[in-house]
């Protein structure tokens, strides 16, 4: 869950940093005060989108710091930052993000330098953030079918994976049928160029790692006259009189002729032999060496073209002489399949079909996995539609699939054969309908809430964030969507932006924002409420800024409700 939020130099808000608890926690105020905008903060701390207008007037940059406590060890974050090479210790995980006043966007996690793309992946599998605006992504029928695959998320991406396999071949096998089936034309000019190809590496008569191997002997030659004189520099200090390896036995005999009247020396004795011996079988391999050097001009000049001759055509067909002889044998095997166009297409065509038919049946498999989840989950929306007072909505997943393999017709694509629609009718006899046809805001909210109340059942997400999703709804249905939220907030901890009293009063934090001036600045304050000052709170959300007895009881009562519900 997100423990501790600390926010500087955003917006209006100036600095503030606070401790979230599990449960509810419930963020009211007056409008303006500033409320969205730390949803906006947790935002950006997710991954979403910056912008230099967040960074608050004469300042720098804008900071935004949460740490996050993950109670399990299998939570999908540990494999995510095992893959970035991410630490994750203590269960705890920071997300800091800055964004500067000259636009730049600087992310980190527990301390490490990342991408924005890897701050939202980490920010995807911590927060959920849902707000008026991100519920129209329930109107976009493409986004369905990701909903529906992420309600039986074990089963279905296992069968996913194994259809993918499938599909992404024959996606490659298609793909070569069309590249042998262009026109004569093109497929001529084709050859042309791969034959022409294939005949100049050919001619080469390229050996494996000649390149380093001539460049070798050309360091050689290009510096003969110092490797000649170091050799004989190193032999005519080693041999003739008063000469290296002369001492050398000099000091051995030394040592033989009185190594019998002291230890010590009887073990040097036949050390210094050794080395003796040692020393002169360097110098005889030294003298050897030398008597089969010779200089060359005449080498070193076919070294240099051939060389050349290399590196031109490395610079058509490959970094390395490997690599060129690699690209010859693809030539040779592309130049085969053209010649050979009718026989290729034919073997491709039977392999097409025959890996169209495995995918096919994975697809089936994916498809009644599908229709189970689907089954499934509109039990379960209705019953949670219907505790949100939509007694009267049916809701539908529509397959729109063409059954049958033999149908010439069939689709394959990356998620099967399927395309999922949700399909709601809000009122008794009213028919079916996309939901965007039918949906108003308040019942776009309860639908979202049903689905999000289904989903936190089965995903790993620590925090939930609602931004005024209750908007435009009151009386009961009110209090259903209270009851909703809390209801999520058993599963994942909950940070709610709300103006109800009905979901303030079932939260366990209640955390007050008020906007203030101060030198003539604008600054916003936050604190969390006391349960008198909770009670105070409600009733002016019950009346406005004006608090009456009246309006305290019916807040003692909403919060007595409120305690009731949750110990039932």
């Amino acid at each position: 869950m997100l423990t501790e939020l600390s926010i500087k130099n955003f917006a209006i808000i100036d600095e503030i940093s606070f401790t979230l608890n599990e449960g509810l926690s419930v963020l009211t105020g007056e409008t303006g005060a500033g409320k969205s905008i730390i949803i906006d903060a947790i935002k950006l701390l997710a991954g979403g989108r910056g912008s230099v207008e967040f960074v608050r007037h004469d300042t720098k940059k804008a900071e935004i710091e949460g740490l996050f406590t993950i109670d399990s060890t299998n939570h999908s974050v540990y494999r995510t930052g095992e893959h970035y090479g991410i630490d994750i210790q203590d269960e705890m995980v920071v997300l800091h993000r800055v964004v500067t006043a000259g636009g730049k966007s600087i992310c980190r996690v527990n301390g490490k330098l990342v991408t924005l793309a890897i701050l939202r992946e980490f920010g995807r599998l911590l927060i959920d953030i849902h707000s008026q605006h991100e519920t129209q992504s329930l109107m976009d029928a493409d986004n369905h079918i990701n909903l529906l695959d992420m309600y039986d998320e074990k089963n279905i991406t296992k069968a996913k994976n194994e259809y993918l396999k499938l599909y992404n071949k024959l996606f490659s096998l298609r793909k070569r049928y069309r590249q042998l089936s262009e026109n004569e034309q093109e497929m001529s000019q084709r050859l042309d160029l791969l034959q022409f190809q294939y005949n100049e590496l050919e001619q080469a008569e390229l050996v494996p790692n000649e390149d380093i191997d001539l460049g070798e002997e050309r360091l050689q030659l290009a510096n003969f006259e110092q490797i000649y004189r170091s050799l004989q520099d190193a032999y005519n200090a080693l041999y003739g009189e008063q000469k290296g390896l002369e001492w050398l036995n000099i000091a051995s005999q030394a040592l033989q002729n009185n190594k019998d009247f002291d230890n010590f020396i009887a073990d040097k004795a036949e050390e210094m032999s050794n080395h003796y011996f040692m020393v002169e079988e360097l110098m005889y391999d030294v003298r050897n060496y030398t008597e089969t050097l010779h200089h060359d001009p005449q080498r070193l000049n076919e070294i240099e073209s051939r060389l050349n001759e290399i590196n031109r055509l490395k610079k058509k067909y490959g970094t390395t002489v490997e690599e060129m002889l690699e690209y010859m044998a693809k030539t040779e095997e592309e130049i085969e399949q053209i010649t050979n166009k009718d026989s290729h297409l034919s073997n491709l065509h039977d392999e097409i079909e025959e890996i169209k038919k495995d995918a096919y049946l994975e697809a089936q498999q994916l498809h009644d996995l599908r229709q189970r989840a689907a089954d499934s989950m509109t039990e379960e929306i209705h019953k949670e539609l219907k505790g949100l007072y939509l007694e009267n909505a049916s809701f539908f997943v529509s397959f729109n699939t063409k059954q049958g393999y033999q149908s010439a017709d069939i689709h394959l694509h990356q998620n099967g054969y399927d395309y999922v629609d949700f399909l709601i009718s809000t009122n008794a006899g009213e028919p079916l309908k996309e939901l965007n046809k039918v949906v108003s805001g308040g019942e776009l909210s309860r639908i979202m809430l049903a689905l999000k109340t289904i989903f936190a059942k089965h995903q790993g997400i620590t925090s939930v964030i609602f931004d005024e999703v209750d908007t435009g709804v009151s009386g009961r249905v009110a209090q259903a969507i209270a009851e909703k939220i809390n209801l999520i907030s058993e599963k994942s901890q909950v940070l709610c932006i709300t103006h109800l009293p009905q979901v303030a009063a079932m939260s366990d934090t209640h955390i007050l924002i008020n906007k203030q001036e101060k030198n003539n600045r604008t600054y916003t304050d936050i604190r969390e409420l006391s349960a008198d000052r909770k009670i105070e709170e409600l009733s002016r959300m019950l009346t406005g800024t004006k608090l009456t007895d009246t309006a305290k009881r019916h807040a003692e009562e909403l919060l007595e409700l409120a305690s009731a519900h949750k110990e039932k």
